[in-house]
């Protein structure tokens, strides 16, 4: 199966795209399924069974407001992220639920949302299971699904199967990007366009990818105007606002010192962590807990490179895309199943990528840039402190995000020769992954979360 690059960037809430987006899609689906079935008028209780890393941190990542939104209808793309905390405290302070946003059922929230701590299903660590009960107590329906990071949601974990009517360039691994650019002369972004256009007109692709960079640019916007203190219980200060008003105070240190831009990256990179901490409105690249570093990346661009047409945002969000997509399909972007290089070390690959390309890089140093960048995220991993995406997530994003222009630099210096391939390094990533201890797999019980004290 292909994937589109619309696949892989939802605009949906935080602060988790695993976590809070797959799960609201799997709970809407599934009332929507109770619908379908004609037994959705029958229904009286439904059951949410969390499992493995859902039930872990769940809490600290929004999965059971999450859950419980998506049961009455929402969906992550359109849910008013304003009035989402207190729609869920409604629920729970009147015990009712509008299932399908049309059903009232009574909602219990200790049998009715099971956090299973200790029970992981086998498919995948991000296990969810929905039943749901009639009066009497008789099941009507029940769906076992899986959050596989990016929002994505399966019903069972297959291998990947060729398309009857694959794209022009299977562009599945490095060397196949490699081949397949000396063989047309075309550039990574080229070549994923063209897959996008035996899909949809150019135009829709285009107008689509635009809009995504819209949305990036609105959650930095937001996340350097939203001061206070993030929701959770760690009490974090959002910093985002003060160094956007220092930053912006003092322009001419810019001349003083050169090193001040990477300021600025952090600032986008946090502005957009610190939003999807918040529940606020981010875009899944290729996952929340490293939502900031395309837009970081994206704005340095923009802002000091000078790179502000439309066309190169487009190509940009492409050529991401298809370094995203080759990880996904040959490893993994969840942090439930290879720690966080899964999730930052992939969204600093596709930046460092996309950003060597726009700065008119060829194919093989766009294959370098990308391999640099995950080479040094090897073995990074996912233990955030109290379960929130919070600590170390959002600096982490900014630290992504320089890491992944240095990358480019470093390729765009050399010819696009060097030792380790693109493929190796995934193939590294996916190993190192399946040898990391589950404790530093987005569970909270390795690392920096339990070696720092939550207050």
């Amino acid at each position: 199966m292909s994937l589109s690059a619309l696949d892989l960037y939802t605009i949906g809430i935080g602060p988790s795209s695993s976590h809070t987006v797959g799960p609201m899609r799997a709970a809407q689906k599934f009332a929507a399924k109770l619908a379908a079935a004609g037994v959705l008028e029958r229904t009286a209780r439904v059951e949410s069974h969390l499992y493995g890393s859902l039930a872990l941190t769940g809490k600290g990542h929004g999965t059971d407001k999450a859950i419980l939104l998506g049961l009455e209808g929402a969906l992550p793309e359109s849910v008013d992220v304003d009035t989402a905390d207190s729609r869920v405290a409604a629920i729970r302070t009147g015990a009712r639920l509008r299932l399908a946003g049309t059903q009232e059922i009574a909602f219990e929230e200790k049998q009715d949302l099971v956090f299973h701590r200790t029970k992981p299903l086998p498919a995948h660590p991000n296990g969810m299971r929905f039943i749901a009960n009639d009066a009497q107590g008789t099941e009507l329906l029940a769906h076992t699904c899986y959050s596989i990071g990016g929002g994505f949601v399966v019903d069972e974990i297959k291998a990947p199967q060729e398309d009857s009517t694959p794209p022009p360039f299977a562009l599945h691994t490095g060397d196949a990007l490699l081949r397949l650019a000396a063989a047309s002369g075309l550039s990574v972004s080229e070549m994923a366009l063209r897959n996008e256009n035996a899909r949809r007109p150019e135009s829709e692709t285009r107008t689509a990818l635009l809009r995504v960079w819209e949305a990036m640019q609105r959650c930095v916007q937001r996340g350097c105007a939203s001061p206070g203190i993030l929701p959770g219980g760690l009490h974090v200060q959002r910093r985002a606002p003060a160094l956007f008003q220092e930053l912006s105070a003092r322009p001419e240190a810019a001349l003083n010192d050169p090193l001040c831009i990477l300021d600025w990256v952090s600032l986008w990179a946090m502005a957009v962590n610190e939003e999807n901490a918040a529940g606020g409105r981010v875009v899944t690249a290729p996952t929340n807990g490293a939502a900031g570093i395309l837009p970081a990346v994206l704005h340095y661009l923009v802002r000091v490179q000078r790179v502000a047409d439309d066309d190169k945002i487009v190509r940009f969000l492409l050529t991401a895309a298809a370094i995203g997509l080759i990880y996904k399909r040959n490893a993994s972007i969840s942090g439930a199943e290879v720690g966080c290089q899964g999730e930052v070390g992939v969204a600093c690959s596709m930046a460092a990528g996309a950003l060597c390309e726009a700065l008119g890089g060829s194919v093989p140093q766009v294959e370098n840039a990308a391999e640099i960048a995950m080479e040094h995220n090897l073995g990074l991993t996912c233990d955030p402190i109290g379960g929130l995406v919070q600590v170390p997530c959002i600096e982490r994003n900014a630290m992504g995000s320089v890491k992944a222009i240095h990358a480019a630099r470093l390729a765009l210096r050399g010819d696009g020769t060097h030792r380790v391939s693109l493929d190796k390094v995934i193939a590294t990533m996916r190993q190192t992954g399946a040898d990391m201890s589950t404790k530093y797999k987005e569970t909270s019980r390795g690392g920096l979360a339990v070696n720092v004290a939550e207050c």
